[in-house]
């Protein structure tokens, strides 16, 4: 029996082999990172002190996936915090991708006065404090005045580091955030070690 082009070319075997391993590896990683889960980098004071610059999160795909496959829009839960797609990106800069708490949902009315959110709905008439259930985050007084409706489909948002500019967010320029926008929540930051915690 005549050995086969491959048993006559074990290097070339070699290589295929290895080619064959790395499209695999390429593949299960684009799959992970679109339907599972994706890991982002902290920059910038915005969410301070919740996390900080350099900080790994881990963003839970999963139930993007599951509503996407659902035929809806995934809709995180309020006080959540969540990465999303800037909606004013452009190519070049290097914020394509924010992380922010989320604030108020569409149609719900949010006034920013004496350095804190009140969100009104039908649900509430005479207002609430969304940051009430956050467990003490964030823990800076929020600069600014806001008296806005939030649009249909779509989150108002905003960062832990509330005074001053240090977070560019729904109250002073970013606007609102589309739902189509929106990665996922953040479900754990795996860096630095020694903080590790889940969200």
């Amino acid at each position: 029996m005549n050995p086969t082009f491959l048993q006559r070319h074990p290097g070339i075997k070699d290589g295929l082999g290895i080619l064959v391993f790395v499209a695999s590896v390429a593949v299960g990683t684009l799959f992970i990172n679109s339907f599972i889960f994706r890991t982002f980098s902290v920059v910038g004071p915005s969410m301070e002190t919740t996390m900080y610059t350099g900080d790994r999160l881990i963003v839970n795909r999963t139930a993007v996936t599951l509503t996407t496959l659902q035929n809806k829009e995934y809709v995180p839960e309020r006080g959540q915090v969540i990465v999303f797609k800037n909606p004013s990106y452009t190519i070049g800069s290097d914020d394509e991708f924010i992380v922010k708490r989320v604030i108020a949902f569409p149609g719900e009315r949010v006034v920013l006065q004496d350095g804190s959110y009140t969100v009104y709905n039908d649900e509430h008439p005479d207002g609430f404090n969304p940051d009430d259930d956050n467990g003490g985050e964030p823990g800076h007084p929020t600069t600014g005045e806001v008296d806005t409706i939030v649009p249909d489909k779509s989150l108002f948002v905003s960062g832990d580091h509330r005074e001053g500019s240090y977070s560019f967010d729904s109250r002073n320029g970013l606007g609102n955030v589309p739902f189509h926008d929106v990665v996922g929540p953040v479900k754990l930051r795996i860096w630095p070690l020694e903080d590790i915690r889940t969200f």
